[in-house]
């Protein structure tokens, strides 16, 4: 069942801003995994629908099993003509294991997702699923970028800079990375930051306990050598180690660290935010006149509940394969999946797949040297990558 080739040059076709219709040739394809969420492709496809009513150039290829989602669909009319249903027979589920999924994933919405990428069908692959096996998938399918070790998650953060986000990785792809991995990182990141970000030359620091130069381990105090050096050519400003606290500061742009650190405190500041919500609704509700101040505060809270909100922050970029993948939150709801599909909008309108690849094979070949170099050193005990 196909309904994205309904009314392209008729009635009820897509607009773009202007009123003109939107010809194949300028549209943006999305390749949604519909079954991934734990909240059901009910929610997937509510926030396909809020993206779709603020992007009319956007068609999206929704895969899944079909009679379940076109009864969602049918609920959606808007949605006419911009959804390619694919039915699959089978799920990624949260506790499969990577290893599984890699030898018998055929079959599977995420693999359907992911293959729609490959084949050029669509921009940028995105999935609530299972983040260990879409990343197995991904390497299989998409393959990584020459030069390319092991790929990252880049998230981004709330923070007081300017454009309102600081970006982190990795957030969760390898639990574990050594010097030369971080080397890369804060290429990849640098080059997510100026192409996606719009920063010229963003500020890059690696994320420690301290920011005294004697603080960590020796392999760290290796990548902040090798990241110092490496600088020139990735065309960044290393400003050294940060700490936990300028995550969401301004004093940085891009945090590098390994996906094991990097995950916790993405989930420790979403944590927070909810945090801080509830303690403030709650505040708010306790008495008849904390109830009246709020009423008047009503506009001040709405921007800051929208600040604070880690949904509108959804989203981390698998940064350093042949291809744009979009990981969502497991546990997202209609808003968490708006945002994750406007990140790889986004991604897909400005052409950052091919601008990246150019960079990073650039600057990878460049400080390829340094980084064998790197692999060379000795490793504290227990800082090798898992099995």
């Amino acid at each position: 069942m196909s309904q994205a080739s309904q009314g392209r040059n008729g009635e009820g076709a897509p607009k773009t801003a202007n009123g003109a219709f939107a010809t194949a040739s300028e549209r943006i394809v999305l390749s949604v995994d519909a079954m991934g969420g734990d909240r059901g492709p009910a929610a997937v496809v509510a926030g396909l629908a809020m993206c779709a009513g603020e992007k009319p150039d956007a068609d999206f290829i929704l895969h899944g099993d079909e009679a379940e989602l076109a009864k969602i669909l049918a609920r959606h009319p808007d949605l006419t003509g911009r959804v390619d249903l694919r039915h699959t027979t089978r799920i990624v589920t949260m506790e499969d294991k990577p290893s599984q999924v890699m030898r018998h994933g055929q079959g599977t919405s995420m693999w359907s997702t992911i293959d729609c990428v490959r084949s050029g069908e669509a921009k940028v692959a995105v999935s609530c699923g299972n983040t260990g096996a879409l990343m197995a998938v991904s390497m299989i399918r998409l393959r990584k970028l020459p030069g390319v070790n092991r790929p990252a998650i880049a998230c981004l953060w709330p923070s007081r800079n300017p454009g309102g986000y600081n970006l982190m990785l990795d957030a969760g792809a390898d639990i574990k990375a050594d010097a030369a991995d971080l080397l890369q990182y804060a290429m990849m990141g640098a080059s997510y930051a100026r192409n996606g970000m719009g920063l010229e030359r963003p500020r890059v620091g690696l994320l420690n306990v301290g920011t005294e130069e004697h603080k960590g381990s020796a392999e760290l105090k290796s990548a902040s050598d090798l990241i110092a050096a490496a600088a020139s050519r990735g065309d960044y400003e290393y400003i050294g180690y940060v700490e936990g606290v300028d995550l969401p500061s301004a004093r940085v742009d891009v945090i590098v660290t390994d996906g094991f650190t990097g995950n916790v405190a993405l989930k420790t500041g979403e944590g927070t935010a909810r945090l801080i919500a509830d303690f403030l609704r709650e505040a708010f509700n306790a008495t008849f006149l904390s109830k009246f101040a709020a009423v008047l505060a009503t506009n001040a809270l709405n921007r800051l509940r929208k600040r604070i909100d880690p949904r509108r922050s959804n989203g981390g970029v698998f940064l350093g394969l042949n291809g744009i993948v979009v990981k969502s939150h497991g546990s997202s709801d209609a808003t968490g999946v708006a945002a994750a599909l406007d990140m790889a909008y986004k991604l897909a309108k400005s052409g950052f797949r091919e601008r990246l690849a150019a960079r990073v094979a650039s600057t990878l070949s460049k400080g390829q040297s340094a980084a064998e170099g790197a692999a060379t050193l000795p490793r504290e005990a227990g800082t090798g990558h898992p099995e």
